[in-house]
């Protein structure tokens, strides 16, 4: 049976704290779902400027006296062209535990490709299987003289606590860093960026190029109808709550 009339207003006292934490909780829940709709949309505008410059038509690359000055954002992802001969004796490679169109373990060939100039510019050639990590292995791809590339402006890859040490004895790294690379090689002149070859077929077959991967994960949708639904879950469990104190029931 219901509690008399009289102690209503206790009842309705004692939804005040409740009422104040669930009014709060639902406060941020909200403003975290709303925060995931401006992240949806900053990450959106994000993977349409890089879709529009993985599909734009390759242009020069920029002149080395403007590399210093280049931020990674002015230029990840742009498509260039670019002209030089590669060191091949300077050839670098970065573990994969798989390749791009293949579950087998390998490397990323980066391999210096020097300009007119003088100056270089460090090129993710494609991937090899680890059975071809010898440049002798595949010597019919180790193209020699003047060579057009294509490819993508990369920014350089950041290490991370559980990043190994590189070994530059035994030509291997493990991230596509341009400064590693060449303050391991002595190259004097290096770009701070590196270029993504395309998929360009070289003689013998590797390494592949095309090696960028696009896959930008993009869930802030997903997280936003997560946090509303939870502030939406817990105005229901006030309100029956609230409806089981108002009646006496607890």
């Amino acid at each position: 049976m219901s509690a008399p009339a009289s102690s209503l207003p206790a009842r309705w006292r004692s939804l005040a704290a409740p009422g104040i934490a669930s009014l709060l909780a639902f406060a941020l829940m909200a403003s975290l779902g709303v925060w995931q709709l401006r992240r949806l949309e900053w990450k959106e505008a994000i993977i349409a400027r890089i879709d529009a410059r993985v599909n734009a038509a390759p242009a020069p690359l920029p002149a080395p006296d403007a590399w210093a000055s280049l931020a990674p954002d002015d230029y990840e992802y742009r498509k260039v062209r670019v002209r030089g001969v590669f060191d091949h004796a300077r050839e670098a490679h970065v573990f994969q535990a798989a390749g791009a169109r293949t579950r087998e373990p390998g490397f990323l060939v980066l391999t210096p490709l020097v300009l007119a100039s003088g100056a270089q510019v460090v090129v993710n050639r494609g991937f090899v299987p680890q059975r071809l990590e010898k440049p002798q292995t595949r010597a019919a791809g180790q193209v020699a003289g003047e060579v057009d590339v294509t490819g993508l402006m990369r920014a350089p890859e950041a290490r991370n606590l559980f990043t190994p040490p590189d070994q530059p004895d035994k030509a291997v790294f493990h991230v596509r860093d341009p400064a590693s690379i060449a303050q391991a090689y002595g190259l004097s002149r290096a770009a701070p960026f590196t270029i993504d070859a395309d998929e360009t077929p070289v003689p013998g077959n590797w390494p592949q190029g095309g090696a960028t991967t696009l896959n930008i994960p993009n869930k802030h949708l997903a997280y936003a109808w997560t946090w509303f639904g939870l502030a939406a879950t817990l105005l229901g469990v006030f309100g029956a709550f609230a409806w089981r104190r108002l009646k006496g029931r607890d």
